[in-house]
This record gives C-alpha cells, structure tokens and sequence, in this order.
C-alpha cells in the first residue's frame, strides 16, 4: 500500500507567474470545476501536453498519402551493408540468414 501511494505522491513544483486578470479567471474556473486552482491549472496543462505532444505522433493523411506511405514501405530495398554484416559469422555461434 505504501508503495502505492508513493507512486502518486506529488513531489515536483512548478511556479508561474501571472497577470490579476489571468489569476482571477483560473480563480474563477477552478471555483467552477469545483476544485483547488492549483489542481485545475496542473490537469489543464497536462491535457493541453498531451494534446501538443499527440500532434508528433498522431498523422492525418489522405487515402492517397496513406497508399503511397505504405507503397514505400512495402517496396524492396537495397541494402548490400546490411546483407554484407549478416552474411558475416554470428558472434553469438549462429547464424543470422537475411532472409
């Protein structure tokens, strides 16, 4: 049980500075959302994290960029370093076939 609260536990801080307007207005949602100001602006900016950093790995595309993205993908590549390393004796006493 202890290791479970301790994994939760809150240990970092985080300061910022603001404006009396931007202070009132997180005031005043927080007081809306029914819950501390500082709870509110952490989960808000960590939605908003999320959000920026599901933009890297999140990608729209067409149906045709989508085909020639797995087009490219599928095609045969040349690779004559790499099929040279694997046609190499295995450290490990075995070998690796390419194939």
């Amino acid at each position: 049980m202890a290791s479970r609260i301790a994994a939760t536990q809150k240990t970092e801080r985080i300061n910022l500075r603001a404006t009396q307007r931007q202070e009132a207005l997180l005031r005043q949602a927080a007081e809306a959302a029914d819950t501390s100001m500082s709870d509110f602006i952490l989960s808000s900016a960590v939605v908003q994290a999320e959000r920026v950093l599901a933009d890297r790995r999140w990608f729209v595309a067409t149906q045709e960029q989508y085909d020639e993205f797995v087009r490219l993908l599928d095609a045969p590549m040349e690779t004559p370093k790499l099929a040279a390393l694997f046609a190499e004796e295995s450290p490990f006493g075995k070998p690796f076939p390419l194939e």
